[in-house]
């Protein structure tokens, strides 16, 4: 059977900054403090950028935690 997707964290801060066409989006997990930073074109709009920052915030967070699992 196929394993489930990791579920994202409850709490997250997005901070946007968009310079000329470009946007940086970080995802903050407040529990934990970890961060995942995407650049992305302005031109794919607000809510693609967010949900693929926190798509990446979700794999930062398993990532750390199969770090410390080992």
């Amino acid at each position: 059977m196929a394993q489930k997707p990791p579920l994202p964290p409850k709490d997250v801060l997005f901070e946007i900054r968009q310079t000329g066409a470009m946007v940086r989006v970080s995802a903050i997990d407040a529990q934990t403090g970890i961060e995942a930073v995407l650049v992305g074109p302005a031109a794919a709009g607000l809510h693609t950028l967010k949900i693929n920052a926190l798509r990446k915030l979700v794999y930062v967070i398993e990532r750390e935690r199969s770090k410390r699992g080992r």
